[in-house]
């Protein structure tokens, strides 16, 4: 198995280390006690949060997990969810923890490392795992110490708590001259179930309207077609659904360039279809040649 991959089965153990190297499962030897998988945690403040009995998902969704104990500097989790023979789980992958209360400063150390390159080289800032107005205006005011107060500012809805203040942060963003939001689909899925995720974007795309601000239709748009240069016919129609946005993401794959093309063919064609939330009910000239 290459390095950086785990093999994750329902009803395997996995630790979530707050410092440490990754590993894979070790079996029981001579003297020896079988050790579960584990991975490292780029947030250690968010596994002394995690209590037993809370979820715990992977890659956006693909692997759950839920904590079955708290070890020193570690915490122990049980997969409950993966693709029948297994789901491989690689580096650099997202957590999402949609039971956990997470109290977090909204700038990181590493976040305040970063933006002195940010306001030197960017065009705008993005704000993770935006949650309440505090995190807003604690960059609002860190961009102002920096000397760049008209720098916009992006804010990621990618929570339940940040849906359910999406209110009061459009209000305080409304303090900066540029603002905008992105519709973070993938971990809103995760965290808000994929049930409701198609009203969810839904409300977003209105409180966005009303408040004047550009949206981003975010996450996994054209996905099969930017990696392999096949789309998939649900994925055209979700491309077609960002016409009501502003801006749409794409991920990154060797066929990119193909996907960007086809992505401006189909949002060129729906303009004249569909403004905003609201549908423009043009004339359809689809079967002129029929009624000659």
């Amino acid at each position: 198995m290459p390095a950086g991959e785990l093999r994750l089965q329902r009803g395997d153990r996995l630790r979530l280390l707050a410092d440490g190297p990754a590993h894979a499962a070790e079996p029981a030897g001579p003297g020896r006690r079988a050790r579960p998988a584990a991975i490292g945690c780029t947030l250690p403040q968010a596994l002394e949060a995690l209590r037993r009995g809370e979820q715990v998902w992977f890659d956006d969704g693909r692997i759950g997990a839920v904590v079955r104990r708290r070890l020193k500097g570690a915490v122990e989790v049980e997969v409950v969810h993966a693709a029948e023979g297994g789901a491989m789980l690689r580096a650099d992958k997202g957590i999402n923890l949609p039971d956990t209360r997470l109290d977090l400063p909204a700038l990181t150390p590493q976040d305040l490392q970063d933006l002195a390159s940010v306001v030197e080289h960017a065009d705008l800032v993005g704000l993770s795992f935006a949650q309440s107005p505090a995190d807003v205006i604690a960059l609002h005011d860190e961009l102002r110490r920096r000397g760049r107060p008209d720098m916009p500012v992006v804010l990621k809805i990618e929570t339940r708590r940040g849906f359910e203040a999406l209110p009061a942060l459009l209000m305080a963003a409304m303090r900066a001259p540029a603002y905008g939001v992105m519709i973070a689909r993938g971990d809103l899925a995760v965290e808000c179930g994929y049930e409701r995720m198609a009203e969810v974007q839904e409300e977003i795309l209105w409180a966005c309207e009303a408040a004047h601000a550009p949206a981003v239709w975010a996450t996994q748009v054209l996905d099969s077609m930017a990696r392999t240069g096949l789309p998939s016919r649900a994925e055209i129609t979700d491309a077609a659904m960002g016409e009501r946005a502003e801006c749409v993401m794409l991920n990154k794959g060797a066929h990119v360039v193909e996907a960007l093309r086809a992505l401006d063919d189909i949002l060129r064609r729906m303009q004249a279809h569909q403004a905003k939330k609201r549908p423009l009910l043009r004339a359809l000239r689809a079967w002129d040649e029929s009624l000659d």
